[in-house]
């Protein structure tokens, strides 16, 4: 996981990049694929997913795409305000609130989105696949499903 900053405001954090090879008369032709994990240390985070001939192209075209996949994260103040469960495909991840102090319990996909987000406090578990691209996709399924008390608070017509 690599850190790069480039002309935009927020780094991106490049999750995993893979090789793929076609074999074909003349040898092996490869490509490459990036995936990209981009916030604004504010609360908002996008991924995205990118495929090219050369690896700073396919950083390049997942950067875009993060920053097209922009969402918002409600949180309390350094941590989130409750525990989500998100899945995607065979990959369930856990994000659990934490005290002050507590820091980033996290591996690397989590970590790079929590990072990102500006999460400072947060425990985070990841059961079923590791396969990176649906960790980060069953993060995002879960970071979408926070609410803060007050959002429930109005959703269901009552006073706090």
């Amino acid at each position: 996981m690599a850190e790069r900053g480039g002309n935009s405001d927020s780094p991106e954090k490049v999750v995993q990049i893979r090789r793929c090879a076609c074999v074909v008369k003349g040898g092996r032709r490869f490509s490459f694929t990036a995936l990209v994990v981009v916030g604004d240390g504010q609360g908002r985070v996008g991924y995205g997913y990118g495929k090219g001939g050369e690896v700073p192209q396919a950083v390049e075209k997942a950067v875009k795409a993060a920053n097209r996949n922009m969402i918002k994260v409600t949180s309390a103040g350094t941590s989130i305000p409750h525990q989500v469960i998100g899945q995607f495909g065979t990959s369930r991840v856990m994000f659990m609130p934490a005290n002050p102090g507590t820091g980033i319990i996290a591996g690397d996909c989590l970590r790079a989105i929590a990072e990102s987000i500006g999460m400072k406090d947060v425990l985070t578990k990841c059961r079923g696949s590791s396969n990176p691209l649906n960790v980060v996709k069953a993060a995002f399924v879960a970071l979408k499903s926070l609410r803060s008390r007050e959002d429930v608070a109005r959703l269901r017509g009552v006073k706090l």
